[in-house]
Formats: C-alpha cells, structure tokens, sequence
C-alpha cells in the first residue's frame, strides 16, 4: 500500500534533460519516512570525515531535500559544503580527518575525544537514519557504539546506512570482515562495480550507486544531451589562461597533493622537487596548485609556496567550474592517490599518480594488499594505464622522468584518454538498480538516476524487516 500523502509529490529535476520533467516518489508502507510522517519531520544524523565524503554528504542532503514530501532535519559533523546544505557541524571535520595506521597514533586520544562527542549528540538528536559517509575508522566505531547504546537501554534505534563500501576487494581477508559489519550497519551505498554482490554474499545488504563524479558531469554539462559512457567535462582553458594571465606559451601542469594534511605535508615537498627537475625541461613551466577546502592545508601550502621553484597558482577547491578549467588549461597532472584521479579521467588529462606513507603503513600495505594498483581507474580496468608511483619509488627524480615521459609521448596520452571512456561505462549505476527502485515503488519520469538521488530513494524507501 502506498503512502497517499506522499503520492504525486513533485520533484523539480536537477539533471541534463531536454525539458524540465516531473519526478514522483512513491514510498510503500512502514517505510521510513512514513514513520518520520508521523512525526512531521525526517531527522537524519549525518557523519564525514574529509573533503571527498563532505562532498558526497552535501549532495545526498541536497537529494534528501528534493524527494522527502517532508522537512528533513539534519545533524552531525561535516565540511564546508555540508555546511550549505544546512549542516551544523558538531566540530571542525578536520578533527577525524586521519588516514593510516600509525599516523594516528598522535591523534588517538583526540580522536576518541570526538567520537564519544558525536555518539553522545546522535542519541540526543533521535535520528530516524544515521548515514555515514566514508572515513571507515571513525564510522564504523560510531555506529558500532551507537547500536550498542541503543540495545543496552532497549531502545528501536535508527536505521544504519554507510556511504562508500569499505575497499573489501583489495585486502587479504577482506570479504570476511564485511561479516562483522551487519552487526551495526543495515544498508551500505556502494560506488565502484562488484561491490554489491560482495557486500550481499556476506550478509550485508547493499545497493550500488554509482560513484559520485558522475554528479560531476551532471551539474557542469547542464543542459548538454551525451551518453553515459561518453560523459566527460571540457572545461575553458583558454579563460582560465587569460584570468591567470598565463603566457600562451606556457607549459601548465596541475598539481593535486591531496586533501588531508598528513598526506600535504607528505607529498608536497616531493612535488616541489619534481618541479625543480623539470623546470630546465620546460623553460616556461607553471604550476596549478588545488588546495583542498581544508583550513589546515591551505595554511600549509600557503607557507610552503614561499619557496617554490617555478610560478605557482593556487586555486581554492570546492568550485568544480574553475578546477575543470584549471584541467583544460593543463598539459599534464601529479595527484596523490584519491578521487582525483577520477576527475581527472572525466577530464581526459593525462596524469600520474603518487603516494607515500608512514614506513609502518607502507609496509602493512604491501603486505596486506591483493591488487597491484592505488589509482581507481587501473583497479577497474586491472591494467597500469595511468603511470604509479607509490612508496619508495616516489622520489623526486623518478617522479620528474615518468611526468617527462607522459607529457613527451603522445601514445601514452591516448591510452590515457581512451581507458577513461571505459571506466565511465563501469561506475554509472546498473540497470538492476533502478529496476529494484521502481520495484519499491519509486516512480522518476524520465529516469534521471545520479548516485546521490538513488541513495536518498534509498533511505526514505528503507523499511526494517
């Protein structure tokens, strides 16, 4: 039976389409927004940890809004761009923005500090969802500890959902793991192939989404009608050239040190070398430095630019129109391993991609790991299309030779610009997912299905068994 307040709800629609169509949400019975009906508003607990979940975050709260026919009240922790969305952050999200092993050693009691605080504010908030994006080591302990206050005062707790599957497919003992986690997660967003049929084998239901730079692409090419698997984004090179007042024969390369600090402050001095090498290759050389919306790393780059070796620009992040044209201005990009090398991909600039650890976490990557490959695109392709330099073969001078190669050799630029139609046609949602929405009674006319719309459907759709 389906919910007669909700039916015929009107949906504006986001997305590149000829005309602007109507969606309608559909919500079956015991759902969990006809549960938050009942209440007049739908109360979602929101968690994540760096600038890619808060991207993510921001965007599934965007959805939320669009398709529940009620007010939809958000808390939690989040960035910037969470922060439009109407998020008032518990605390900085730079403050369990932490990756590895024993980097976070330093950080473990203030880490444990924040997470009692944000278990505490999700019992107080009374969530009807709490959703998770990312940041396993921080979300997982929150959800595991916010199940088990609830069941120790016999409690109907929230519904769980996590954003972005835990990396299962890529460590020894991986899949096992994803047992433990039906304990406390109800429902995982999966973003690359596979995931859910892995997720589901072992007991924990999952829906695959699609990944988030498919968002990308439909917020950029507003308007402009192109098949999925040709997607791309063709940013104005030419006036990100003339704002910059770059000379036209100058040699651009983008710079990409990531998004958290520990990882800056690793990688940035070895991009500050590489460039040094370089600089005698391309006489005119000039670099695109992207600073992540993280207050501490724009601190960081902020004072290490100082002393950089060649012209330097640096372009704020959170503003996908000016980092596309800052791509379409480039020859060439160096990133640390991430999201990045996706957008990359839809940018179809050719590129390198770096990584350094602490020795101890490189060390328990090698031994763990069951993939050769860091970057996402050769992970779905298995293949080293995109050049890697990881660990201790990431030093200045091999990272200067593979970066002089990629930009002298047209062959390789290619490989790079036709592996990426491929990986387009695999992180787009599959026609099983939206075949299951529509079977729940989710009803979009025309099916204008991104990652964050199916999530959202998702969540109000979600019904306890």
């Amino acid at each position: 039976m389906l919910l007669a307040s909700i039916r015929g709800v009107k949906i504006k629609c986001s997305v590149c389409l000829k005309s602007p169509l109507r969606r309608y949400l559909l919500v079956p019975s015991r759902s969990l927004i006809e549960r938050a009906a009942k209440e007049g508003e739908l109360r979602i607990f929101i968690v994540a940890g760096e600038v890619s979940g808060d991207a993510i975050g921001s965007r599934l709260m965007a959805s939320l809004n669009k398709l529940s026919p009620v007010a939809v009240r958000f808390s939690g922790v989040g960035g910037s761009m969470m922060c439009k969305q109407g998020l008032k952050s518990l605390f900085p999200m730079e403050n369990i923005a932490v990756m590895g092993i024993w980097e976070l050693l330093p950080h473990l009691y203030n880490f444990r500090v924040k997470l009692k605080e944000t278990v505490e504010a999700a019992f107080e908030f009374q969530p009807h969802a709490v959703v998770t994006v990312d940041s396993k080591g921080f979300s997982f302990r929150l959800l595991k500890q916010l199940r088990a206050r609830y069941n120790q005062q016999s409690l109907d707790g929230p519904v769980h959902f996590h954003y972005v599957a835990p990396s299962f497919w890529a460590w020894k003992g991986g899949e096992t793991r994803l047992k433990g986690l039906t304990n406390f997660v109800d429902h995982v967003f999966c973003i690359l192939p596979n995931e859910e049929a892995g997720c589901r084998s072992n007991g924990l239901a999952a829906t695959f989404v699609g990944h988030p730079i498919l968002e990308d692409v439909l917020e950029l090419n507003m308007g402009k009608e192109t098949a999925l698997h040709e997607w791309k984004i063709t940013g104005n090179g030419e006036d990100f050239r003339e704002k910059y007042a770059i000379p036209s024969g100058a040699t651009v390369i983008t710079l990409l040190p990531g998004s958290r600090l520990q990882e800056v402050s690793r990688m940035l001095p070895i991009f500050s070398k590489t460039m040094k090498l370089l600089k005698d290759s391309f006489p005119e050389l000039i670099t695109v430095i992207h600073v992540a919306p993280n207050k501490l790393v724009d601190n960081y780059i902020a004072g290490a630019i100082c002393k950089w070796p060649v012209p330097a620009i640096l372009i704020p992040g959170g503003i996908p129109q000016l980092k596309y044209d800052a791509f379409n201005a480039s020859r060439a990009a160096l990133c640390t391993s991430g999201t990045v090398a996706m957008e990359l991909q839809l940018a179809r600039l050719p590129c390198l991609v770096t990584y350094r650890a602490h020795l101890l976490t490189e060390w328990f990557i090698r031994y763990k790991a069951k993939i050769p490959y860091i970057s996402l695109p050769n992970i779905l392709l298995d293949s080293p299309v995109i050049p890697e330099a990881l660990f201790q073969a990431c030093t200045p001078s091999k990272v200067a030779f593979s970066l002089k190669e990629l930009m002298n050799n047209v062959v390789f630029q290619q490989q790079q610009i036709a592996a990426a139609e491929k990986v387009m046609e695999l992180i787009c949602p599959t026609k099983r997912t939206i075949n299951n929405l529509e079977q729940q009674g989710v009803r979009w006319t025309p099916p204008c299905y991104t990652p964050s719309m199916i999530a959202a459907s998702t969540i109000l759709n979600y019904a306890r068994r």
